[in-house]
């Protein structure tokens, strides 16, 4: 086995668990933590992927910036640790047991569809490979509706933590 699946499954086990630190968590705060660690464990799959400017990227938007925000919610908002109470299963939550195992099925059925290895690149794919011109390139003509839906949904996340921090102030 070679180092770089080594490192793999050791970031991929260590993104999952901090993922599920992140869900199961009692404390707020401990789950933001826990999701800094999954930010960090995915750069690191980046890097395996040679994708060093997403893992840059990653680093610093969301570990630093969007975490920092988090951070700042939960202060406002003085979350503290939640008593566990048991729950009786109503429609909502069952219904969403049965979305949940119905998406991992059809993910699975699609992953399975798949084909092991991509395409290899050559010539000037290789070179432009993973350069902010590239990405630049990407984001600003292919994924340009993506990305500024993405900032809105920024946006309105943030004035409604303000606004929800706001009534409690």
């Amino acid at each position: 086995m070679s180092a770089e699946a080594v490192l793999f499954y050791i970031f991929a086990f260590f993104t999952i668990a901090s993922a599920a630190t992140v869900v199961f968590a009692r404390n707020p705060i401990n789950s933001a933590v826990s999701l800094v660690a999954t930010f960090f464990f995915l750069a690191g799959l980046y890097v395996l992927l040679y994708a060093h400017t997403i893992a840059v990227l990653q680093v610093m938007v969301y570990a630093g910036a969007i975490m920092v925000l988090f951070l700042f919610v939960i202060m406002l908002l003085n979350l503290t640790e939640m008593p566990m109470e048991k729950r009786k299963p109503t429609l909502a939550r069952v219904g969403g047991v049965v979305a949940t195992v119905v998406l991992f099925g059809a993910l699975a059925v699609v992953l399975n569809k798949v084909s092991g290895a991509p395409a290899p690149l050559e010539g000037s794919e290789l070179a432009s490979y993973g350069t902010l011109a590239e990405l630049g390139r990407l984001i600003y003509t292919e994924w340009l509706l993506p990305f500024e839906a993405v900032s809105i949904l920024l946006l309105v996340a943030m004035v409604g933590a303000v606004m929800v921090s706001k009534a409690k102030v």
